[in-house]
């Protein structure tokens, strides 16, 4: 009769089985079939599995559930079947282990990113997680296992949510660390098994993703801070494509050598991950079973009154169970003119130049040196607006910065880059020395030149605004450490004139809580109604600059308040704006309702940001400058 697992582990090493998903594969379940599902339509194959990892010596069988979560099993319209696929998976590994071996309930990541980064809300996905691990728990697992967790934050959360479902049962959480050592320094590794060794798993370690080898490495690395017992289950090595087939190489000898490393190296369980097969687990265990090692003193799971709980502690307070501890980000007014205008109130004037089309940044930083000459505080960088394709805003910025010194703005959209490369675009920023930033989800390709183009938006906004905040805190997408945090200051949009203006409100403090530190509104001519809004979003504490589109002729009042989103513009000023066929009479006309305009929003303001029409610098000028007349020429 086998012991309660905890008590187990005391005696001595244990060895796990190995690879259930590459193993599903050899025996002929097809890549694009759910692996999970074969417990209902092939259950004889996953027996043979769970029969040959027991004879070749394994003590825990682990469930064929890794996916089976609601949210993975959707994309095979099987989310109605997560409970009968978890409980037959238990059913299957159980009739194996019988009353001697361990069934471990594997649980998985869920396949998409959390929110406010992603679209999946913590709540769902701990919805998820409890569907799932309920369902395991019930069915009568040994213990949970948390395997191949790339996200800390995920881990940790899936962490969590297992304690709350079986607040008794042994929890396993297991990091996968990316394959290239240099991807991942030794800080990273440090900071995701303090994290871990903080939660409420009672036993941690790592599997997938790797070989042997760096998995040693990392076992070596993190021997002194972590006193939890350790897992380890590499993969047979990274795999090799042959003929259509992803082969593992490692061979069953290399692994029983490694086997005793692992042991050395204070690992309490070993098994296999992707690529290993009963051999491979038969020759760990002839390596390791017989030397009755790794005798640990095993943490056992806290009370909540012992992890601070009953006293406001734990989960939610300080750094428990949230990855690597945040660093405090560097005060808005020492990270460029823009923060420093912002912490202190300074009135903020910013001018909108548009990247050209072509190669030529000549005519732009004429423009940005005028302005600077003009003493124009910041210049607004368009990231091709209305979906066009232009020089890059980035680029324009770092060009316009390196000429005239004076700081630019540009625009990051979702549009055009998955989700990695707009954090390395950030931190090419950061490097450029570029600090402020204006984040948007980017118009869809189909308003553009280029219909038929994808649009990427991995993110929104929100996303992307929380990404930049945390980069400022010194953690990146992954959850991993930087070795200094970046300084950008962070900016985000608002539309006072949105159709659903309360679901528009409500975005706008999602976009504060995610780490906006200013708005730039959509162009505003209804000035009740932008006071309105301001009331509205007044709680946030975030500044607001207006924007300022100075109007050129009454077609052009006309085809912004009808084909520009975000753009209304009232009757009373389009009838303004039709009283002027002259154009420079409506030019002027164009401006002095511009300046009326920030004369009026001025009290309820940081600033303004002006987009001059068709690139007329001399507007946005005059329209900075309301001491002169309309027809002075500055």
């Amino acid at each position: 009769m086998r012991k309660p697992y905890l008590e187990r582990l005391q005696d001595g090493v244990f060895l796990f089985d190995g690879a259930m998903g590459t193993m599903l594969y050899d025996k002929g379940i097809f890549v694009n079939q759910c692996f999970e599902n074969t417990n209902l339509t092939a259950p004889e194959t996953v027996l043979e599995i769970h029969s040959e990892m027991a004879a070749a010596g394994a003590q825990a069988l682990t469930t064929n559930s890794f996916g089976a979560n609601p949210i993975r099993l959707a994309n095979y319209s099987l989310q109605h079947k997560t409970v009968e696929i978890n409980r037959k998976a238990v059913e299957l590994a159980r009739s194996v282990a019988g009353e001697e071996l361990y069934v471990a309930g594997s649980v998985g990541p869920l396949g998409k990113t959390l929110a406010p980064v992603g679209s999946l809300t913590k709540e769902a996905a701990h919805e998820a997680f409890a569907t799932q691990m309920r369902a395991l728990v019930e069915a009568g697992v040994d213990l949970l296992i948390l395997e191949t967790f790339k996200n800390l934050e995920e881990l940790l959360l899936a962490t969590r949510t297992a304690r709350e479902i079986a607040p008794n049962l042994p929890i396993q959480s297991q990091f996968s660390f990316r394959p290239h050592r240099k991807d991942t320094s030794e800080e990273d590794i440090r900071w995701v098994f303090s994290s871990l060794e903080s939660s409420e798993a009672d036993i941690i370690g790592l599997n997938c993703s790797t070989g042997p080898s760096y998995m040693l490495d990392i076992l070596q690395n993190v021997s002194d801070i972590v006193s939890k017992p350790l897992a380890v289950m590499p993969n047979a090595g990274f795999p090799r494509e042959f003929e259509g087939r992803q082969l593992y190489m490692a061979s069953p000898d290399y692994f029983s050598e490694y086997a005793l490393k692992f042991l050395e190296a204070g690992a309490a369980i070993i098994g296999g991950c992707c690529g290993t097969t009963p051999e491979h687990i038969r020759k760990m265990g002839q390596s390791i079973l017989s030397l009755g090692r790794a005798k640990l003193g095993v943490k056992l799971h806290k009370t909540a009154k012992e992890r601070g709980e009953l006293a406001g502690e734990g989960p939610g307070s300080g750094t428990y169970g949230r990855g690597p501890a945040l660093i405090e980000p560097v005060p808005l007014a020492e990270r460029s003119k823009l923060g420093q205008a912002l912490a202190e109130g300074s009135w903020i004037t910013s001018v909108e130049l548009v990247p050209p089309h072509g190669v030529s940044l000549e005519k732009v930083i004429e423009k940005a040196r005028r302005l600077s000459e003009k003493e124009v505080g910041c210049i607004n960088i368009p990231d091709g607006p209305r979906a066009s394709s232009r020089i890059s805003a980035l680029v324009t910025a770092i060009e316009i910065k390196r000429a005239t010194g004076v700081e630019p703005m540009p625009h990051l959209t979702c549009r055009d880059k998955n989700i990695i490369g707009i954090q390395s675009e950030l931190l090419g920023a950061h490097a450029a020395g570029i600090q402020n930033l204006l984040l948007l989800t980017g118009d869809p390709p189909k308003v553009g030149n280029y219909p038929d183009a994808t649009g990427v938006f991995d993110i929104d906004s929100v996303g992307l605004l929380s990404l930049a905040h945390n980069l400022n805190r010194g953690i990146d997408l992954a959850g991993k450490q930087l070795p200094s945090p970046t300084s950008f200051v962070i900016g985000a949009g608002a539309n006072p004139t949105a159709p659903i203006l309360s679901k528009e409100i409500d975005h706008s403090f999602r976009k504060a809580e995610a780490g906006a530190e200013f708005f730039i509104t959509q162009p505003v001519f209804d000035v009740a109604l932008l006071e309105f809004f301001l009331e509205k979003i007044k709680p946030t504490g975030v500044p607001v600059l207006a924007g300022i589109w100075p109007l050129s002729s009454y077609r052009n009042a006309l085809f912004l308040d009808n084909e520009v989103p975000g753009v209304s513009i009232p009757k009373d000023i389009q009838e303004r704006m039709r009283q002027h066929t002259e154009k420079e009479a409506a030019i002027q006309e164009g401006i002095l309702i511009a300046r009326e305009i920030i004369e009026a929003i001025r009290p309820h303001i940081a600033g303004v940001q002006v987009s001059p029409p068709f690139g007329r610098l001399e507007t946005a000028l005059q329209v900075l400058e309301p001491q002169a007349s309309p027809t002075d020429n500055p």
